[in-house]
């Protein structure tokens, strides 16, 4: 469904990440796996450009065609999907919503599961670009938890609003994207597939049948640049080499840290050994040079 990309500080890269635009993605369910029954019961996008700006927003409850199990987290009953649309009815504000943008979850590969499960058999494209912000804040910054509220909590000094609600956890990882491409010590690139235009009408950016709880929070407010909560300055904790996104997934406890810095280093290693070779052979390069010039004046000379 999603093809992944990264975010790196390396100059190679040829997106600046805040020169594009994202449609951060969020979905509640009622369960962990579609393979096993678990179908989504909310969804919510925010498309928001690289520096923060709001560009519209997205939600509703969606009738899953199955028990609602999983009110313990997401608080949703069976009565509260009556009259809400099938996902399938969903797709093409979906695909107005994703059209020209990368597709941002915090731990995507969840999102990307259901929206493969039921909105790909629908007509929603697949392949689209991808940016997770769990493993691109794995990559690039060393904090002792990353889950979205204790990551937002320590860099910006906020716990998120509606945890547990697509929208607001959408908006929160909206939120922290943001932050994180404001924050960075230089310019932080996109490299992954390019956004794709979909052949979509505009969307309509009011909710279907949002919950009665949902209203213009902190975070919300803060993603359309109110003053009362500008995008926050964050600590100092980048890390000095970028891990590989590859190497952040799974439980991330203090072993995989360590190999994965470990890779860091090689890969550090390695292209300063090659940026060595490569200045001493320009430097043979121009001394063989200079000897043949020399020898050529000289038998012109002579």
């Amino acid at each position: 469904m999603v093809r992944t990309g990264a975010l790196t500080r390396r100059r190679g890269a040829a997106r600046g990440a805040r020169d594009l635009e994202y449609a951060v993605v969020d979905v509640e369910t009622t369960g962990l796996y579609p393979g096993e029954g678990a179908r989504i019961c909310e969804i919510a996008v925010v498309r928001v450009r690289g520096d923060g700006t709001l560009l519209r927003e997205f939600t509703t409850l969606v009738d899953p065609g199955a028990p609602v199990t999983g009110q313990e987290f997401h608080g949703i009953g069976a009565s509260d999907v009556i009259g809400a649309p099938k996902a399938a009815e969903l797709v093409d504000v979906l695909r107005g919503l994703f059209s020209g943008a990368v597709l941002v979850g915090h731990k995507l590969d969840f999102e990307g599961r259901f929206l493969a499960s039921e909105l790909l058999p629908a007509g929603l494209p697949g392949g689209l670009p991808g940016l997770c912000t769990l493993l691109s804040l794995r990559s690039q910054l060393d904090l002792p938890r990353y889950s979205l509220p204790r990551a937002c909590h320590t860099l910006s000094g906020h716990w998120p609003t509606g945890q547990h609600t697509a929208l607001g956890d959408a908006r929160a990882c909206a939120q922290l994207l943001a932050e994180l491409l404001a924050n960075a010590p230089g310019t932080l690139r996109y490299t992954g597939p390019a956004p794709i235009e979909l052949d979509s009408g505009e969307p309509d950016s009011a909710p279907l049948k949002p919950r009665t709880s949902y209203a213009a929070t902190p975070s919300a407010v803060a993603l359309r640049g109110h003053p009362e909560r500008p995008p926050a300055a964050w600590p100092s904790r980048w890390r000095r080499l970028e891990l590989d996104p590859h190497d952040c997934g799974g439980r991330f406890g203090p072993e995989q840290r360590a190999a994965a810095q470990r890779d860091a280093e090689c890969r550090s290693a390695a292209l300063e050994a090659a940026a060595a070779s490569a200045a001493v052979a320009t430097a043979l390069a121009a001394t063989s040079a200079a000897r043949l010039a020399a020898r050529r004046l000289r038998t012109v000379l002579g």
